[in-house]
């Protein structure tokens, strides 16, 4: 392991058997939730891989011990950020999102899933954990060296602050309306709309030398300081057109299901993975009082684990 996987990932022990795992950064208790349901989640389908909180310095005690509670494996990393400081005044939730390139460099195992905490499985998907991707050792120079769901750039909520060019014409997921039954399938090209996956589901196959790229892109400034989205920004800029598109049902992101969104493709019976994107968020609210229809799914999923931690007698306010 070259030292660029060393200085950001100094203990790479495997904390489980499996060498193909879900993972998921968390760095407070506020998304606490989100991870113990995702989690759960995960279980109520099966997955044969488990599921790996990769927790920050920041990460309190109590939070240690609702995942010691409940078995949930956990491995530690570091913050990650770039090298000169980027200003996210207007979405601060992305200072956490360059963290999440951490996986790529976590080579004791063969496959990393990230998964964003505030996501919820609601079929199995196992089946990436197999997806042909480039081997390790082409160290990011070949043509498939991750895979994920575009990023939706339509921008529903009108943020004031979201680039110009993000408006459904330049949305990849635009490009799918026209064939629905594809759009569970297949995702838009990589070349499709701003070219930008979202980084709220990665499939990597981890790699010192893929790693070392991305740290290197860390440490430039005139790259990070035009990087709006974080980590997403910096893998569509450094392995543009390069990494495998997934259909939307592997990440779909709640706002895609309103109405003049891209309900165009959203089926609901075909999404295998809700990411509950922007505030709020489903525990955010009160259970009866959602305010999305997909909020409603996780309720219903962190009911059920409450009631099966009850009976194993935890009961911690998590």
């Amino acid at each position: 392991m070259d030292s660029a996987a060393e200085s950001v990932n100094p203990d790479a022990t495997r904390v489980v058997d499996s060498k193909k795992v879900w993972t998921t950064l968390i760095t407070n208790t506020s998304y606490l939730p989100g991870l113990l349901t995702l989690a759960y989640s995960l279980r109520k389908h099966s997955s044969r891989y488990p599921l790996i909180a990769l927790y920050t310095p920041s990460f309190p005690a109590s939070g240690h011990a609702a995942l010691d509670a409940r078995s949930i494996p956990k491995q530690p990393i570091p913050y990650l950020l770039p090298s000169a400081p980027k200003d996210f005044t207007n979405d601060p939730r992305f200072h956490d999102c360059w963290t999440k390139l951490v996986p790529f460099s976590l080579t004791s195992y063969d496959r990393v899933v990230q998964l964003d905490s505030d996501m919820l499985v609601l079929r199995n998907m196992d089946e990436l954990m197999d997806l042909e991707l480039d081997p390790p050792q082409l160290g990011g120079q070949g043509d498939k060296v991750f895979a994920a769901s575009h990023a939706c750039t339509c921008n529903p909520l009108k943020k004031p602050h979201y680039p110009r060019d993000w408006i459904p014409e330049n949305c990849a997921f635009t490009t799918q309306h026209a064939d629905p039954d594809a759009a569970q399938i297949r995702g838009a090209p990589a070349t499709a709309g701003l070219a930008m996956p979202n980084g709220g589901l990665q499939v990597v196959n981890p790699s010192s030398a893929t790693y070392h790229l991305i740290s290197e892109a860390l440490a430039s400034p005139s790259s990070t300081s035009s990087y709006d989205f974080a980590d997403q920004s910096l893998l569509g800029d450094l392995f543009h057109e390069r990494w495998v598109p997934l259909p939307y049902t592997y990440n779909a992101l709640k706002t895609m299901r309103e109405k003049g969104v891209h309900d165009a493709i959203w089926r609901d019976d075909e999404v295998k993975n809700v990411h509950y994107i922007l505030s709020p968020k489903p525990w955010d609210e009160e259970e009866g009082k959602e305010s999305l229809e997909s909020h409603k799914w996780w309720w219903k999923y962190n009911r059920e684990r409450l009631e099966e931690e009850k009976k194993a007698g935890i009961d911690d306010g998590f």
